[in-house]
């Protein structure tokens, strides 16, 4: 029991010495050599300098100009998930500290630690308030200013992010801010203004097919090319889902050739061939298959969610339709959804909108 007891925590959650992380490709799935220890694939491969960011050119040009000259902006970056924006402020950070510095210097918050208006008073001030001094031991050039980030900046409350609006003009000597968020909207105007704004595009097929090809090279992972181009599709423009479905994928097939099937089952993707099904029987007019299918796809644990998200594609593509049944299903999808996100019954909704689909696909045969 003692032994139980005492085994997470021997699991150490430092980052990998770079002789291992050189090993890792190797050792590390081959299971030969010393055995190393478990870390997921998002972290092992995150951007390690400012170069090794993948495709937001800009954001890269204007931090590497930023780094020459050891000065920084108060900074905001916004975008969809998965597109780089804490790893390239992290990356950013550690080239101009180095590892030596870096923990005395950067103070992150997430949206995880408390953020109220007591902390941005209290423990953001007092830490922009200190003084950054000492040097590099490696000789370079350090800034004489430490760095704090502030992820997820949208859950902040509007009072915490007033309360930051004078801490970032007073400190602005010894301290620069960097605000990540996914909705720039929800950031209130006077933090805007103070920051240079940089938007982090979803990242392009062609670049997350390169990341996804180099992880599994280094991992000796058999993929497909088909289940490669599936699982940029799935991840849409998410390079963080691409690589976690990629991880849970290898495990689960355990160094068998991953394949498109097994991409559809780890990302919770409706078979277009159950779409497809679902789009006949409500064309047949018949209510009891209908019926029997939605039972069917609720028991198989199929999300209501996510077949919305592909019938909408479906239906929009779809030449079979006229502009008004697309116009009048869209605008019933568009209320599912709403529904589904207050907690409706994932049942009844979906009987609910099939039957207003079989009845425009009935109405003029």
């Amino acid at each position: 029991m003692q032994a139980f007891l005492k085994g997470p925590s021997s699991i150490s959650t430092k980052p990998l010495a770079a002789k291992e992380r050189g090993a890792a490709g190797a050792a590390g799935s081959s299971g030969e050599g010393k055995r190393l220890k478990p870390i997921p694939w998002v972290e092992k491969y995150r951007p390690k300098n400012v170069d090794e960011v993948a495709f937001q050119d800009e954001v890269v040009a204007v931090l590497k100009k930023s780094l020459e000259g050891a000065d920084l902006p108060n900074l905001l970056f916004y975008g969809p998930p998965g597109t780089g924006k804490t790893s390239t402020i992290l990356a950013a950070a550690r080239e101009l500290y180095g590892p030596e510095l870096f923990r005395q210097r950067v103070l992150e918050l997430n949206a995880s630690d408390e953020r109220g208006i007591q902390v941005i008073r209290e423990k953001v001030k007092a830490f922009a308030q200190l003084t950054a001094s000492g040097s590099r031991s490696d000789g370079k050039v350090c800034p004489p200013f430490k760095i704090v980030i502030l992820d997820e900046a949208d859950s902040m409350t509007s009072a915490a992010q007033a309360a930051l609006r004078r801490t970032m003009e007073k400190e602005s000597k010894t301290t620069r801010f960097c605000l990540i968020c996914n909705y720039i909207s929800r950031i209130i105007e006077p933090l805007t203004s103070r920051c240079s704004k940089f938007r982090f595009k979803p990242l392009s097929d062609k670049i997350q097919q390169q990341r996804l090809l180099e992880v599994s090279e280094k991992e000796h992972v058999k993929i497909s090319s088909e289940a490669v181009s599936y699982l940029v599709k799935v991840s849409e423009g998410d390079l963080r889902k691409a690589i976690t479905f990629l991880q849970s994928a290898t495990r689960l097939m355990g160094g068998k050739e991953i394949t498109e099937k097994i991409v559809t089952e780890i990302a919770g993707v409706i078979p277009k061939e159950t779409t497809d099904e679902l789009l006949s029987v409500c064309q047949s007019g018949s209510f009891e298959k209908l019926e029997t299918l939605a039972k069917n796809l609720i028991n198989e644990g199929y999300a209501v969610a996510q077949l919305v998200n592909q019938l909408h594609d479906t239906v929009v593509e779809s030449k079979d339709y006229s502009d008004k049944q697309k116009s009048v299903i869209v605008e019933k999808l568009a209320e599912v959804d709403k529904c589904l996100a207050d907690g409706a019954d994932e049942y009844l909704q979906l009987v609910s909108l099939c039957a207003l689909v079989m009845q425009q696909l009935t109405q003029n045969t």
